[in-house]
């Protein structure tokens, strides 16, 4: 008996070690990281069923369930209305206007030339992208796609892999404007590490308002006459095609979505993976979306999910966000300490706290100088333009588009209403002020309303604080060396014919060319 009760001892002692050790084992092993995936749309504005839009209730049916399997953002906002800016903001988590990144398509020449000394724009040595944080986490990086950054790098040194010698530096940067077709996905990037166990940070390209409506499932395509146009255009055959073309492009953007969460199934790696799907700024289809801003150009969508304890399934949030919040929860979700210069926050960190406030900037786009700043608020959009005297359609690289042309046709025949005549072609006013809610078209200007003045004046102090504080380089004028390089790229195409009249900027360039001819 006492044999039998010694032996039961010492196996209980035996199993408490075992126990023990086990439990020290995994203890000190590492919790397995999350992949964490951007898929980020080129140009589109969230008009998807998850985010209200009548048009396309029921058509974006894997948007839709991604919202309602993760987070969906309402209010998430581009820090410019154009890529290059947007994207240059995104990947180091600071505002473009901070690190001078805000001029559209700068730190460049032609495609295919290897940029001059003069004309790079460099980070910060304090700074790094966000591949390049996640990878010296040890992640394994990829972009498989667009870059489109406004400063000089190396893309060896953001990405493990896409970094072949054929990805040159040029125009659009490392690999421009090659956004996939994911309409047949097939290529798992994610699959070429060395290691299954090691985690992966990937960025895939859609083309989103720019080609998706190209792939509409079979018998979802709208017609032109099946969407409204909104109050600002004027209603023509041709407007009503370019207006029903984004509302196509966000169902062709579903099926491309699909397929990439098809693949991530197939090969395993969905369950694991943290999904981050949003665009770079709103659609380009439309006149006065893209590169300005107004919601149709600032408002994007955004919606995180995946399997981690901070994303909450099901969950909306109204609360103000910026494109910069996505960089900080990026590197929050995949480990990686925030540095201290980051612009954005982790959304949802616990020393989150909601802005009363969200800032946007558009500088010059390809040839077009301009400046424009604004300020989005629980209720309101106010927005400066720093050139009232030059309109909305002045000369840019979209005046050969069908929308731009029949515009200018309807001006010349005198068939715009008043409102769209003083908008497209009149003198801008010098400061606009919107009430989302009860306006959401941003038609009436609010600006003069002796009831709003005290309104007008907390966002015109937010944003003359935000200038100072950040040093906002928009301020400053663009180095000649810049400009000139933007002359020498568009000044043989016939949409920069009419720049010069109203962007005195390049008369000394024309002047230049002129005495040596």
């Amino acid at each position: 008996m006492n044999l039998t009760f010694r032996s039961y001892r010492i196996f209980g002692w035996m199993l408490i070690v075992v126990c023990a050790f086990s439990c020290a084992q995994n203890k000190n092993k590492e919790p397995k990281r999350p992949n964490i995936l951007w898929i980020v749309a080129e140009d589109l504005s969230p008009f998807m069923g998850c985010y209200g839009d009548t048009i396309n209730q029921g058509y974006t049916p894997i948007i839709d369930k991604l919202a309602s399997d993760g987070v969906l953002f309402r209010r998430a906002y581009a820090s410019a209305p154009v890529c290059s800016a947007s994207r240059s903001a995104f990947i180091t988590g600071k505002m473009q206007t901070t690190i001078g990144t805000h001029q559209h398509r700068s730190s460049r020449t032609t495609d295919g030339e290897i940029v001059p000394d003069e004309l790079r724009i460099n980070l910060p040595d304090s700074i790094k992208t966000i591949p390049e944080l996640m990878r010296e986490a040890g992640y394994f990086t990829f972009n498989s796609g667009k870059d489109d950054y406004n400063f000089h790098y190396d893309r060896r040194g953001l990405y493990t892999v896409g970094t072949e010698d054929n990805y040159a530096e040029g125009m659009n940067g490392w690999q421009g404007n090659r956004a996939k077709n994911y309409m047949s996905f097939t290529e798992n990037v994610w699959s070429s590490r060395p290691s299954k166990d090691q985690p992966w940070f990937g960025q895939i390209q859609i083309m989103g308002g720019k080609r998706d409506y190209k792939y509409v499932r079979e018998g979802e395509q709208l017609e032109d006459n099946e969407v409204p146009l909104p109050p600002y255009y004027p209603d023509t055959p041709v407007q009503r095609k370019s207006w029903t073309i984004h509302y196509n492009a966000n169902r062709g953007s579903d099926v491309a979505v699909e397929n990439i969460l098809n693949q991530l199934e197939a090969d395993g790696a969905l369950e694991n993976t943290i999904i981050f799907f949003f665009s770079d700024h709103g659609s380009n289809t439309s006149l006065r979306h893209k590169q300005f801003c107004y919601e149709g150009g600032m408002k994007v969508p955004l919606i995180i999910k995946g399997n981690h304890p901070s994303l909450q399934k099901g969950a909306v949030r109204d609360d103000l966000v910026s494109l910069l919040d996505v960089s900080a929860t990026t590197l929050a979700i995949g480990g990686v300490e925030l540095p201290k210069y980051l612009d954005g926050q982790d959304l949802f960190g616990k020393n989150y706290r909601n802005r009363n406030y969200v800032i946007g900037a558009r500088d010059r786009c390809d040839f077009t100088i301009d400046r424009i700043r604004t300020v989005v608020s629980e209720k309101y959009r106010y927005i400066k333009n720093y050139h009232p005297e030059r309109p909305m359609l002045q000369a840019s690289y979209r005046d050969t588009h069908a929308n731009v042309r029949d515009m200018k046709k309807q001006f010349n025949a005198g068939s715009l209403t008043p409102y769209q005549e003083q908008f497209w072609f009149g003198k801008r006013p010098h400061e606009e002020l919107y009430d989302l809610e009860n306006d959401p078209h941003q038609i009436n200007n609010l600006a003069n309303e002796p009831k709003l003045a005290s309104v007008l004046k907390e966002h015109r102090q937010v944003l003359d604080t935000w200038i100072k504080e950040t040093n906002d380089k928009g301020q400053y004028p663009e180095s000649s060396v810049q400009l000139e390089a933007t002359y020498n790229l568009w000044k043989e195409k016939k949409q920069f014919k009419n720049a010069a009249r109203v962007n005195p900027e390049y008369n000394q360039f024309i002047v230049k060319e002129n005495d040596r001819n």
